[in-house]
């Protein structure tokens, strides 16, 4: 008997213990008159969901993998664009196929954001996004945006933002804590697709080549011998790529300079794998990553 009354006593424990979860789960879930969003690609979106919470319901125009830079907008995407209150995109080039899209769409209430917008850049590159320092930039503006939208709930983004915030400032204090593990003369990198300029700006990384100089077009053969010249010159211990691309032109480099290749990081899009599921933990992957490669 006493043994039944304890698989009763636990029954009714888990049973309680289910219903008082309930209630945290349901939070999550975007609220009846939740703002709906429309972000170009999954990076951006990371930032949209931490500052709006369940004030906010989110879609990705660029599904999470494929690249921005080579997206071709589907039909669905007017249809989704057309109901949307907030459009935000990055700029600076990235999601330029947007504007015929919104167009298209025939919303003349939606608001759109240009997070890159008055913001420092090098060399007209656009993935300012890989610099913490600047992704808190982007967060202020998603902030003013949703507040402006929806002043009632304003004190939540406001909270919401700041909590965030401090999130990158620790975040960029830890990769600068894992950079440095590595000697200082291995601090170089040739990559894929000219995504790292910031990232290795704000943490003391030399960039020596780029392989794909534009979206989509192939460097010629003089040009790659030019990138195996600089990689044994300067001693780079390794190529960097991102899984959306081919691996045929790193890999060329690769053996050619008899360096290392990675294709494994992630910049312009979040990825499937749980590792990588938002913006915070891509970073802390991606800086794991090269750390174990050049050190």
């Amino acid at each position: 008997m006493p043994r039944v009354a304890a698989l009763l006593l636990a029954v009714l424990m888990a049973a309680c213990s289910s219903s008082a979860r309930a209630p945290e789960s349901a939070s999550k879930a975007p609220a009846s008159d939740a703002i709906r969003v429309v972000t170009t690609f999954s990076t951006l979106n990371s930032f949209v969901q931490a500052v709006g919470g369940e004030r906010v319901q989110v879609q990705n125009l660029v599904p999470v993998g494929a690249s921005p830079e080579e997206y071709l907008p589907a039909p669905e995407d007017i249809a989704t664009l057309s109901s949307a209150q907030l459009v935000v995109e990055n700029g600076a080039g990235i999601d330029a196929w947007l504007q015929h899209t919104i167009a298209s769409a025939s919303n003349p209430n939606v608001q759109l954001l240009v997070l890159s917008d008055e913001l420092p850049k090098i060399d007209h590159n656009p993935h300012l996004w890989m610099d913490p320092v600047l992704a808190k930039a982007y967060v202020t503006k998603i902030r003013d945006a949703l507040a402006r939208i929806d002043p009632a709930h304003r004190a939540q983004y406001e909270a919401n933002a700041k909590a965030y915030q401090a999130k990158l400032a620790a975040l960029r204090g830890w990769i600068a804590e894992q950079i440095a593990t590595i000697p200082p003369r291995q601090r170089a990198m040739i990559v894929f697709h000219n995504a790292w300029e910031y990232f290795n700006q704000r943490f003391g990384i030399s960039t020596f080549g780029v392989i794909e100089l534009s979206p989509g077009q192939d460097p010629n053969p003089a040009y790659v011998g030019h990138l195996v010249d600089l990689a044994r010159k300067h001693h780079v211990r390794a190529v960097f790529s991102e899984p959306e691309y081919s691996p045929k032109l790193a890999q060329t480099l690769a053996r050619s300079a008899d360096i290392r290749i990675v294709s494994n990081l992630y910049d312009d899009s979040v990825g499937t794998d749980p590792r990588v599921h938002d913006y915070l933990s891509m970073l802390r992957y991606d800086t794991g990553v090269i750390v174990q490669a050049l050190r």
